[in-house]
Order: C-alpha cells, then sequence, then structure tokens
C-alpha cells in the first residue's frame, strides 16, 4: 500500500498540535527510534511526536488518517519482534511523556494510570500501599502500554497468569482519531463482543492506548525462592509436571542452564550462589504466612530430590535472592553482551515438552555450527531461544538464522507449541505464524485488522499484514 511521505506542511501542522520541542524529524530524530532491543530490523520515521495526552494521540490520528500517512506507536522500545519500527517511515507517536498514575482505587483494587508508566514504577508504588501487581515480565523498564500491546506474561504467570489477566478497563484512539472507552472497574462484563480483548496483544495494530485501568490484589507477605540443581535439564524439566500436580504451586518455576549463569556472572562481575551443575530449576513461593509458603516449598523441595536433584539451596535472606534474580533478570543483556547480535525464538510447548525442545536446539546448534543459548519458564512451556551471530558473515548470519529458525518453529508444530508465547509476533515472526496458522484464521485476523483500521494505516506490515 502507498503512504503519503510527511511533507513540511504536515510537520507545521503537528507542531500546532503539540509544543515545538516536541515534534522531531530528519537528522532530529534519535538512532535508538529506528530499532527496537533487538535492533536487527531497523527504519526511522519521518516524524517523532512526543504526545503528552489523549487529545493529542486523537489529533494526530485523524490527520494521518485523513491523509493516508503512516502511524506507529512507541512506549519504551524494549521489544523483541520490530512491532515498534517504523517500517514505512510516517509519523511515530512516542507516548512515553504519557507517564502519570492517575488513581489508586483501594476499595475496587484497580489502578487507573497512562500508557508510558514503567513496569519497575508500578510495582514501586502499589508495593508501598500493601498491595500488588502480578504479571512479572524480564524487562522492568518496558512501559505498561507495551506490555498489554503484547499482553506481557513474565515469570509469574505459572500462578498469577498474564497481562491480559489484569487489566479491568482501557482507553483507546482508533486509527481514525476516534476515542474509545473500554471495559472498567466492574470485575465481571458480558456485554457483547469483549473489543478490550482485541486491543489486548494487538501489538498496536489495533488502536493506540491511552489510559489502563488494572487489577491489583493484595501483596503476599511472605516469599522465599528454592535454587535446585540437576545433573542435566532433562531431569530438571521433568520434574516439572510432578510439582504442578503437587498442588503447592509455585509463583514462578525457571529453568536456567550453566553456560547462561556464566554469562550473567561475567556480565554483572557478580557471583552466583552455585554454578556447578549442568541445570537449574528456580521456584519461588508466596503466601500470606510463613507456615503455608514453608510446607508448599518443603513438599516441592521433596519432590525435586526424588527426582534426581543434586541439592535444593533455600534462598531467603535479602543478599541472596538480589544475587539469583539479579541474574535470571540479566540473562538476555548478558547473552546479547557475549556475541556480536542476535535474533531470540520466543515458543511456547507443553510442559512436558519443554526438555525435548532445547535438546533438539542442541541438535541444530551442532547441525548449523551456530551458538544457541536458551531459558525460560518451565511453568508455563514458554522458552527463549538466541541464536547468536558471533564472527559470521552477514551472508552467513542470513542463512544460518533462516535455517534454524525455520528448524525450531516446524519443532515447535510438532509438538503442539505456538510460534510466540509473550514476545509478540510484530514484523519479524509473522512469516512462521503464517506457516503455522490456516488461511481462515489468518483471513480472521485480517478481518478483525480492516474492521478497526480500513486504510491500514496503524503500525503497517505488523502481525498478520
Amino acid at each position: 500500500m502507498e503512504y503519503k511521505k510527511v511533507e513540511l506542511k504536515d510537520i507545521e501542522y503537528l507542531k500546532t498540535i503539540v509544543n515545538i520541542d516536541r515534534v522531531f524529524y530528519g537528522e532530529d530524530i534519535n538512532e535508538d527510534y529506528a530499532h527496537d532491543e533487538l535492533g536487527g530490523i531497523s527504519n526511522k520515521p519521518e516524524v517523532l511526536v512526543s504526545v503528552s495526552s489523549t487529545e493529542e494521540v486523537s489529533k494526530i490520528m485523524k490527520y494521518a488518517y485523513d491523509n493516508n500517512i503512516s502511524v506507529v506507536a512507541r512506549g519504551s522500545g524494549t521489544g523483541l519482534v520490530g512491532a515498534s519500527v517504523a517500517i514505512n517511515g510516517g509519523i511515530m507517536i512516542s507516548l512515553t511523556a504519557m507517564n502519570k498514575i492517575l488513581e489508586l482505587d483501594e476499595e475496587n483494587l484497580t489502578l487507573t494510570l497512562e500508557p508510558g508508566v514503567l513496569l519497575m514504577d508500578i510495582s514501586k508504588f502499589v508495593e508501598a500501599h500493601d498491595l500488588f501487581y502480578p504479571p512479572d515480565p524480564g524487562e522492568k523498564s518496558a512501559t505498561i502500554g507495551g506490555n498489554i500491546s503484547t499482553n506481557a506474561g513474565g515469570m509469574r504467570a505459572v500462578k498469577y497468569g498474564v497481562t491480559r489477566d489484569y487489566v479491568r478497563g482501557l482507553e483507546v484512539v482508533l486509527p481514525n482519531g476516534e476515542i474509545l472507552n473500554l471495559g472498567g472497574k466492574v470485575v465481571k462484563n458480558s456485554s457483547g463482543y469483549s473489543i478490550k480483548d482485541l486491543i489486548i496483544g494487538s501489538e498496536g495494530t489495533l488502536g493506540i492506548i491511552t489510559k489502563a485501568i488494572l487489577k491489583l490484589l493484595p501483596l503476599p507477605k511472605k516469599s522465599i525462592s528454592l535454587l535446585v540443581p540437576f545433573p542435566d535439564l532433562e531431569k530438571a524439566i521433568n520434574t516439572v509436571p510432578d510439582i504442578i500436580k503437587s498442588k503447592a504451586i509455585p509463583t514462578a518455576i525457571e529453568f536456567m542452564q550453566r553456560e547462561v549463569i556464566i554469562a550473567a556472572e561475567e556480565f554483572l562481575g557478580k557471583k552466583f550462589p552455585d554454578n556447578s551443575s549442568d541445570a537449574y530449576l528456580l521456584l519461588t513461593f508466596d503466601g500470606n504466612s510463613k507456615e503455608q509458603v514453608e510446607k508448599d516449598y518443603e513438599k516441592v523441595a521433596d519432590i525435586c530430590l526424588n527426582s534426581g536433584a543434586l541439592d535444593v539451596y533455600i534462598v531467603d535472606t535479602d543478599e541472596r535472592k538480589e544475587a539469583v534474580w539479579s541474574a535470571r533478570g540479566a540473562f538476555l543483556e548478558a547473552v546479547k553482551a557475549s556475541t556480536t547480535e542476535m535474533d531470540e525464538c520466543d515458543v511456547v510447548v507443553p510442559r512436558n515438552k519443554v526438555a525435548e525442545f532445547v535438546k533438539y536446539t542442541y541438535e541444530l546448534q551442532d547441525k548449523f555450527d551456530v551458538r544457541i543459548r536458551s531459558f525460560g519458564h518451565a511453568g508455563d512451556g514458554n522458552l527463549h531461544v538466541y541464536v547468536l551471530r558471533d564472527n559470521l558473515s552477514d551472508e552467513q548470519w542470513k542463512q544460518k538464522l533462516a535455517d534454524v529458525f525455520e528448524c525450531m518453529y516446524k519443532k515447535s508444530q510438532e509438538l503442539q507449541g505456538l510460534v510466540s508465547g509473550e514476545h509478540g509476533i510484530g514484523y519479524a515472526k509473522k512469516y512462521y505464524m503464517f506457516e503455522q496458522y490456516g488461511e481462515e484464521y489468518i483471513n480472521l485476523m485480517k478481518g478483525i485488522k480492516s474492521a478497526f483500521d480500513s486504510k491500514n494505516i496503524l503500525n503497517p506490515q505488523k502481525v498478520c499484514q
């Protein structure tokens, strides 16, 4: 589709909507806005506008719609699939300045806020009021708008669910500039189609989120983690179904391997409590009483030891918690720092197939002579598998990456998995989603996109386009 190129008159009009110092074009646009966290997909917008209100977003979208200019909404740019890259140039709307917490409603246990509020700031704010926002993606500097747009999951999903489970209401600007209010503070809603749930996970292709109402929970009083070394990954992963069946329900069940732990140690300059084993499970338990938490983790510790664990380390002091969880949080950056470039496969498979999939990546590593590193959420089957470029030439990298990805996505289908567990499709992974879903499914998605955005101006070439 042909879009109108941004001209000087368009820039001058945008300056009438927002303050002149919040409109950037040409060389004034920072290179960071050309790519996301991985950086494999790159293109600058023709103009970048930093907005501060819903009304500004609405006016920009109406102008873009009337003039057939493509638009991409962007938060912190921490995505990994190119969803916030302006493939067609056009206008980029930065929402990071819309970062106000608007209301804490302790009676309804909701938090109303703008899309640019960072995940780390949400946690600090609500925990100061003895409340809890459960979704816990690894990138704490992501914006809540970005989290909602990708239906982010994170480490606590095994017990608490994902972002969609905690979004009560949304304010959304449609591609034509109209403003919709979806949901609210109500707990139940059977009033027609759930448009709110279509927006969640749509990666900025259906509308721009300008306000969200989040569900909160009372803050658990007690939290303890277990670090459990195993002689190999298969024994570690095969223990997970038994843990789930025990009804102890950990908050998180993460798997990690020795090479990733060592990379994190080198990246942080800190020692992990133990790095002598080939594979580990990291589990967290929370609750309102020490007795209940201890009962749960003791049951799980016994299951692990009976399943071949080498030991069980209790992570109950602030120092130990910081050492373990700072390392887990640094895995992505540590792997990234160990190579020249990388790309990620974010598949999700049934829990009992995780070990089989990871073992298959070892085979691919040998077959294609390329380094592959992985870690992920053993409790919900979501793997983060990274293919590392190292010293490969452009041609070698492009070919090997395509070959490895083709194999991994086919394997995930064989194991009844899906293309993405939490990072989305964006621009980078849509080919693999098309391969997995049938024509009827893709046509339904395209029909939804067309119903929201008949001119296809909002985040074009992403997800199903």
